[in-house]
């Protein structure tokens, strides 16, 4: 499936998880973003993005690269010089805002370079390779950079070129981390394919999304790694019994075992406890010592001395409060 996403035409996306990176395609016919890819800090999506580029190449197809992120030379680093010689590179690492006005920058930014390439005329199938979507998000608004990239991959539809062999194909690559659900949602609703890297055990993991015009969605899981020259190479899954998994015979942890208190009461300190009586409980024993105090207790006495305008009255000893 990974070996065939140039194939399948419309956005795809690469996408991953972490720090993660996107590629695109879009379009039933004519022009194609390819798709998104995301990738993470542990499984970085660029490699992939270069094997697909490779894989063009191989192709006949002419590659157009806006590159944003590393220099050309890095870029570059890997490609035999016959993959090289199909590799167009417009380089916006080196002086993105034109501040050096050495005349090197593109003219009109990364935008005039993306309609320039819609606009293109040259025959043959082209592959266009954005390194990355999220450098032009932060250079651009999210709306100017959707409408661009939709212009691009309908360009030949809207001319109703629908030729196999005039398509052009687009590969974005971002870092999903960078940016709100906003702009990752808006570039997922250009897609018709979306690849999420991801792995286990070491081994790196494709997970694709299909999304076609009328039909259910499809998803599909593959294994693979890129090698030192870029190529593809597909492979099973990490063995089921490697992964990691807990033993249900393992003998779960104390968490009170290395506390610098107690939470439990030994048997002396239970019976103590039980033996102690606080001062709010009115025990038997305190109640017949206040009513039989003890030789030699010393014992108190209320006087009191009515005055002129106490009531005497036993039968109704309130009535001076007239209630």
């Amino acid at each position: 499936m990974l070996e065939s996403l140039l194939a399948l035409g419309g956005l795809v996306l690469l996408r991953g998880e972490g720090h993660r990176h996107r590629a695109l395609g879009a379009g039933p016919k004519g022009r194609k973003w390819r798709g998104r890819a995301v990738d993470s800090v542990e499984w970085e999506g660029r490699s992939l993005l270069k094997a697909l580029i490779k894989k063009s190449a191989l192709c006949g197809e002419q590659v157009h690269i806006l590159g944003c992120e590393v220099s050309e030379e890095e870029f570059r680093e890997g490609f035999d010089s016959n993959i090289n010689s199909r590799l167009v590179y417009h380089d916006l690492f080196r002086d993105p805002l034109n501040w050096s006005k050495t005349g090197e920058a593109l003219p009109g930014g990364p935008l005039e370079v993306l309609r320039a390439l819609s606009r293109r005329t040259d025959p043959g199938p082209v592959t266009i390779a954005l390194d990355s979507l999220s450098w032009l998000l932060l250079h651009l608004p999210c709306t100017t950079l959707c409408q661009t990239l939709h212009t691009l991959s309908h360009q030949d539809s809207c001319r109703g070129d629908s030729s196999p062999g005039e398509q052009v194909h687009v590969l974005g690559l971002l870092h999903e981390e960078l940016h709100g659900p906003g702009p990752l949602g808006a570039l997922s609703s250009l897609a018709q394919t979306e690849v999420t890297l991801s792995g286990a055990m070491g081994q790196a993991s494709a997970h694709i999304l299909c999304r076609r015009p009328q039909q259910r969605p499809t998803h599909q899981t593959q294994w693979f790694s890129v090698l030192p020259d870029f190529s593809l190479e597909l492979q099973g899954g990490p063995p089921q019994e490697s992964q990691a998994y807990p033993d249900p015979h393992t003998p779960s942890m104390d968490p009170t075992t290395h506390l610098t208190f107690n939470l439990r009461l030994s048997k002396k300190e239970r019976e103590a406890k039980d033996s102690l009586t606080l001062p709010f409980q009115f025990s038997s024993e305190k109640q017949q010592a206040l009513l039989c105090p003890g030789l030699g207790q010393a014992t108190s006495h209320i006087f009191y001395e009515p005055d002129a305008y106490d009531d005497l009255d036993q039968e109704d000893p309130d009535d001076d409060l007239d209630v």
